[in-house]
């Protein structure tokens, strides 16, 4: 993990447990870029799903991190981005075929749905797994229109 490059995003109800995260992968990754929401103040998840996707599309980032409160409205506006595969995950068994099936590049998690400690099991899964290529690679093809 350490030499990869993430940016990080959520909303209001996202944001505690994305400091808890940031605090604990921080040490662990070349680049952390925190791109909002700075607190608990209600806000619109999309602005910072746009933001972490588009810096992920571009090819800033590595990899980005997206959190809610469901983890379903950041994953939603993420995979609008051409190139984005964002995953809804909620445990670490869909991280890891999040990344071994579907190359996920955004992962999105559900900040009320989930604790700290799921949260980091999940994390160390999508970011120690690698994609498994093969028919997956064929499928992955097929998705952008």
């Amino acid at each position: 993990m350490k030499n990869l490059q993430i940016a990080i995003g959520s909303d209001h109800a996202g944001f505690e447990l994305k400091s808890l995260v940031k605090e604990w992968l921080d040490p662990q990754v070349e680049v952390l870029k925190d791109l909002g929401t700075n607190s608990e103040e209600s806000v619109d998840y999309p602005d910072f799903a746009h933001a972490v996707a588009g810096e992920v599309e571009k090819g800033n980032y590595d990899l980005g991190i997206l959190i809610c409160g469901t983890g379903i409205g950041v994953d939603m506006t993420a995979n609008k981005h051409q190139g984005i595969r964002s995953a809804l995950c909620w445990n670490k068994e869909i991280s890891k075929l999040a990344k071994t099936h579907n190359n996920a590049n955004i992962i999105s998690l559900p900040g009320r749905f989930i604790t700290f400690e799921e949260a980091k099991e999940i994390l160390d899964t999508f970011f120690n797994t690698n994609f498994e290529g093969g028919r997956h690679s064929r499928r992955i093809n097929k998705i952008s229109c």
